[in-house]
């Protein structure tokens, strides 16, 4: 088994603990209910391997449940997934999940499903301004604020950050974004050089790094609000990666944690993509057989570090 399975084992079946234990989702979950039910999945991107290990969990649930899941790759384009989540309305799907581009353009075509009485179900992100059956997310603010904690402790509370901050538009980004500011401000001697977005991804992360250590040679600390961006810092740092600059990640990827065991990375508050692939899934067949799942269901997140990485990889 590899690496990344192993991590997605492990960590789905941590979620599915917490899951049925705080009555996230009712049923009992057993194979065959869903047969005949065809689902549509619009993700945001399949470039980054969150995305890829969520769809894994996502078709391993439906492939569980006897359901037909198709799967549509928007390329982070988000009029491109505005059309697939038309195209799986017109082809009169049962449920439609949703990993949304940016949050505010997802409405009008999941309010277009929704009046043709197709339930959506949000993954990973929240749609604004429009219905959803449930949505189906990592505690991002929870998972901000442990990031912060974590920088804090490794720059012993004083020191010069940069923050590289995700997508714009995306829930995600905004809740993490949101418990990092609002716990970081708890350390007054940690001040914010320089903040920017680099879109989730791993180039734009290096390229926007190294930009800022151009203004802000001394900083001694790097939050990204996602490991491809952290990846990208790293490899900005170079040799000061992980020692004279502290990099703290978010998401719990495969390379994440390698870069982890190598300690240029030094933590990541990892998600459980498969979980939030899976439990999407499930509670998308509850609701096409008339179960209501909560208005949201929260997958936890976990810090991962060098004491703790082997569990996870």
């Amino acid at each position: 088994m590899s690496n990344s399975r192993r991590t997605s084992a492990a960590v789905t079946a941590a979620a599915l603990i917490c899951v049925a234990a705080t009555g996230c989702g009712s049923g009992s979950g057993k194979g065959g209910e869903g047969k005949d039910i065809k689902l549509g999945l619009a993700l945001s991107t399949l470039d980054n391997p969150f995305f890829v290990e969520m769809k894994k969990g996502a078709e391993a649930e439906a492939k569980a449940q006897g359901a037909t899941l198709n799967v549509q790759d928007a390329q982070n384009d988000a009029s491109q997934q505005a059309n697939q989540i038309q195209n799986f309305t017109s082809q009169n799907v049962k449920s439609i999940i949703v990993n949304p581009v940016d949050s505010d353009a997802a409405a009008p075509s999941v309010k277009a499903a929704d009046n043709a009485g197709i339930p959506v179900v949000a993954v990973d992100r929240t749609v604004n301004k429009a219905k959803v059956a449930t949505t189906v997310a990592s505690d991002n603010v929870t998972g901000g604020k442990k990031a912060a904690q974590e920088l804090a402790k490794q720059l012993d509370e004083q020191g010069s950050i940069l923050v590289l901050r995700g997508q714009p538009g995306t829930s995600a980004s905004r809740e993490r974004g949101e418990g990092f500011m609002s716990a970081i401000k708890k350390y007054p001697d940690i001040e914010i050089a320089g903040k920017q977005s680099a879109n989730f991804e791993r180039a734009k992360g290096l390229d926007v790094t190294t930009n800022l250590l151009q203004s802000h040679p001394d900083v001694t600390g790097i939050f990204a609000e996602n490991d491809e961006m952290a990846l990208g810092a790293v490899k900005a740092l170079g040799g000061k990666a992980g020692k004279q600059v502290k990099v703290v990640g978010f998401d719990g990827t495969p390379d994440g944690f390698k870069a982890i065991k190598k300690g240029t990375l030094n933590t990541s508050i990892a998600q459980q993509p498969a979980a939030l692939g899976k439990m999407a899934v499930r509670n998308a067949i509850r609701k096409v057989q008339g179960s209501n799942p909560d208005n949201e269901i929260k997958v936890p997140v976990i810090t991962v570090d060098r004491k703790n990485v082997d569990e996870y990889s």
